[in-house]
């Protein structure tokens, strides 16, 4: 259980931040249980917690998006400018989440088994870090999301579906691809976070059905499993808030030089033998 806790407070710490919750929630997983990976199921099901962070924290928009949608199926319907941008904007939240979910069912099991490597997850660190902070540092303060077009919904979905690599990060990818395509880093943060939500609430939902109708594929029992996803939704609430604030006046490079320092770092543990892979 206490185990479970403390993947519980990594999982919320991590989500949300350009950093990679999956590494995370292996390197710290297999120092804490005997070199064991806690798993992609464990790993999905606690993202539920933090996705419920994101539907609290963003309940308006998330609310004035559904409404707008709903009011533009119906014939001969009136919708204001704004009304207009929430219901392409859910539209677009579709398209965009297809890449991830086709991905991540065809590669279902390569992607729980191989690429959960340390040797992988190191790589991905320092990469991505390198590349997320390059396409910060180009990219330009022009687009807000009411200018969000189709061809970006789909470049979003794309760079999201990265993600299924443990070490690339969902919010770093889906960050990146909105800077370089000239949004500003509040609007990229925010549409990553509302492009996350089915895609992770249906895999979590998923792994929580496999979970329960075949337990011998369980780390942790469901009990812990339970914790460590509310756990993981209190902190992570805190985190957006947090970093809300945060991204209004800095930029991503302290989370850059992270990833490097902890990609390298764990490259230099698995060369020397220090950790298993």
């Amino acid at each position: 259980m206490l185990n479970a806790i403390i993947l519980g407070i990594v999982q919320g710490l991590t989500e949300f931040l350009p950093i990679s919750s999956n590494a995370h929630m292996a390197i710290v997983g297999k120092l804490m249980t005997a070199a064991k990976d806690p798993g992609a199921t464990f790993t999905a099901i606690t993202q539920i917690g933090t996705e419920l962070a994101v539907l609290i924290y963003f309940r308006k928009d998330i609310l004035s998006i559904i409404r707008s949608w709903l009011k533009s199926l119906r014939p001969k319907a009136h919708l204001t400018n704004h009304e207009r941008s929430d219901a392409r904007l859910a539209w677009l939240i579709g398209i965009g989440t297809l890449p991830i979910v086709i991905l991540g069912y065809v590669g279902q099991s390569f992607i729980e088994n191989q690429l959960r490597s340390l040797w992988v997850i190191a790589t991905a660190l320092i990469v991505f870090g390198f590349l997320l902070g390059f396409l910060d540092y180009m990219g330009r303060n022009e687009r807000t999301l009411d200018q969000l077009t189709p061809a970006h919904g789909i470049m979003y979905g794309l760079a999201q579906s990265l993600a299924l690599i443990p070490g690339v990060s969902r919010s770093g990818a889906t960050i990146a691809m909105g800077r370089i395509l000239g949004y500003r880093r509040e609007s990229a943060l925010r549409y990553s976070f509302l492009l996350a939500l089915p895609a992770v609430f249906g895999s979590g939902l998923y792994e929580l059905k496999k979970a329960i109708d075949e337990p011998g594929i369980r780390v942790f029992t469901m009990s812990q499993t339970l914790t460590a996803t509310v756990i993981a939704f209190v902190v992570g609430y805190a985190v957006i808030a947090w970093l809300m604030r945060y991204i209004s006046t800095k930029s991503f490079t302290p989370f850059v030089i992270y990833r490097i320092a902890l990609g390298s770092a764990l490259l230099i543990a698995l060369a020397t033998g220090a950790i298993s892979a």
